[in-house]
């Protein structure tokens, strides 16, 4: 089993390989989610409507915020 410290430090080398800092400023984002649109009765099959859903093949996202561009 990975234990978190060795996790995070392979993270923290990924970003580094990567031309990421620590002074920059990151955004994190999930992927492969859903989000219930029909309001339910709070059940498995009938969720609030709003309740996220992580999917099996779901992400972690991480970018630097896109920066407006000079030319508009």
């Amino acid at each position: 089993m990975l234990r978190q410290d060795d996790f995070l430090g392979r993270l923290a080398l990924a970003l580094q390989e990567l031309g990421f800092s620590s002074s920059d400023e990151l955004e994190v984002l999930t992927g492969g989610t859903s989000v219930y649109e029909i309001d339910g009765d709070g059940t498995k099959w009938a969720p609030i409507k709003g309740t996220r859903k992580c999917n099996k093949d779901a992400f972690i996202v991480i970018r630097k915020p896109q920066q407006p561009s000079l030319l508009n």
